[in-house]
């Protein structure tokens, strides 16, 4: 059977699955709502549909007979597309229901879930408006630094990470006073886990069965050294020298395992990508910082280059409830990505900006760009319109190698105010040395 296929989104995170899914046989058409200026390479665009807007995205649905849903970011799956389509049983969606989505829309939810099922995460205590000063209290108990979480989807920004315990008490009665709007009605309180990160991500059935990806390590800080404002990622390594074989048994024995049990044993229905946002400490143990109900960005720019196999087969299983007898092995070469950001990001930037790409960047092998912020303008010319607007992504041997290739493809690329960070992956090339 082949498939026409509609993946929700306009991101890097996008174009990477649009490119990895048209290499399949299986994939008749592929179809990206809205899209941007470089998915346009692996399908159609569908600039007048809207994730979040699902009559727009039934009207798609039937003018292109799609016969697979692959929703990109979180927003449509917490608003419910599962549930829109579950009495059409014709269409797969590959994603968790709208009470699943919860793992992602609410912190507290996600807390309460992990601390049900004996989940490694951090200590925490969840507040509203009327229990504001019992969170004060709450965080008298703790040590600095104290981190506060909006409940709700706060566009990235509702993560408050404070080194005074006056100043957290502010921000914690602000942001019950409407700082992230309804995002904020509630605030999860946790315990600073100290240590360093990776992302984790799973793919399972909502049967039992899942399979586990390629795990990688993004950058999240706009200044090299880690330092400045968190933005959507500036770039990703894969795989991560310190998530070796005995810390990725503890992944899936104390975490991956009884996370889809725990979804199952709560007939909570959940299928599609588990990533799990990891924090390895000190001691080599493996906590939870948070759940998401997707693939990150830019991690799927490594992770999609590492999968050795057709991907499509493995979500048509997923989406269908039984991966039982698919193969999905990683390759064992490494992948980096290095964003290009609009200068000024992530405050306010330009959009609009001519963007050009070297014929010897189009030439290379085993590198490819994934457009994240981009369109094309009435005469076809690619232009910046967003904050992250390039990715440059590339396998090699080693990471070191994938990291050369990927610089040299930043190289070739120009617009105005271009700027990326020189240290991606370093911290990982000399891990354990």
């Amino acid at each position: 059977m082949s498939y026409n296929i509609l993946i929700l989104g306009s991101g890097g995170r996008e174009s990477a699955i649009a490119a990895k899914l048209s290499q399949s046989p299986l994939a008749a058409n592929i179809f990206i709502a809205p899209g941007n200026g470089g998915t346009c390479l692996y399908g159609t665009n569908l600039p007048q549909v809207k994730p979040t807007d699902f009559a727009t995205v039934d009207l798609a649905v039937k003018e292109h007979n799609i016969n697979l849903i692959i929703p990109g970011s979180e927003d449509s799956l917490v608003a419910g597309i599962k549930d829109h389509f579950a009495d059409n049983k014709d269409i797969l969606v590959l994603g968790p229901s709208k009470e699943g989505a919860q793992l992602e829309g609410s912190k507290k939810f996600a807390k309460a879930f992990m601390s049900r099922h004996n989940i490694p995460t951090a200590r925490y205590q969840s507040f509203n408006a009327s229990t504001v000063e019992e969170g004060c209290k709450f965080l008298e108990t703790l040590n600095p630094p104290y981190v506060l979480k909006a409940d709700g989807l706060a566009a990235g920004k509702g993560v408050l990470i404070i080194d005074s315990l006056e100043e957290a008490k502010d921000s914690l009665r602000q942001m019950l006073g409407g700082m992230f709007g309804a995002a904020s009605d509630n605030v999860v309180i946790e315990e600073y886990l100290s240590g360093i990160e990776c992302s984790v991500f799973v793919l399972t059935d909502g049967n039992g069965g899942y399979r586990i990806l390629p795990v990688a390590k993004d950058y999240k800080r706009i200044g090299e050294g880690d330092k400045g404002p968190n933005t959507g990622g500036m770039g990703a390594v894969s795989p991560v020298a310190f998530a070796d074989e005995e810390f990725m048994k503890k992944v899936e024995d104390r975490i991956i395992r009884p996370t889809v049990n725990g979804l199952r044993a709560e007939n909570i229905q959940y299928c599609g990508f588990i990533f799990l946002g990891l924090m390895r400490t000190i001691h080599g143990d493996p906590y939870v910082i948070e759940y998401n109900v997707r693939m990150g960005d830019p991690e799927t720019e490594v992770v999609m280059l590492r999968i050795a196999d057709d991907l499509l087969p493995a979500a048509v299983a997923a989406a269908s409830g039984d991966l039982a007898e698919v193969p999905l092995r990683t390759d064992p070469r490494a992948a980096t990505t290095v964003m290009m950001v609009a200068g000024g990001y992530p405050g306010s930037y330009k959009k609009g900006d001519q963007i050009t790409i070297a014929e010897s960047v189009l030439a290379m092998e085993s590198c490819v760009l994934y457009h994240a912020g981009t369109k094309r303008d009435a005469e076809g010319v690619v232009v910046t319109a967003g904050g992250r607007v390039i990715a440059a992504s590339a396998m090699a041997p080693t990471v070191s190698e994938a990291l050369a290739m990927s610089y040299k493809m930043v190289d070739g690329v120009s617009f105005d105010g271009k700027y990326f960070r020189r240290d991606i992956g370093q911290d990982l090339l000399n891990w354990g040395k």
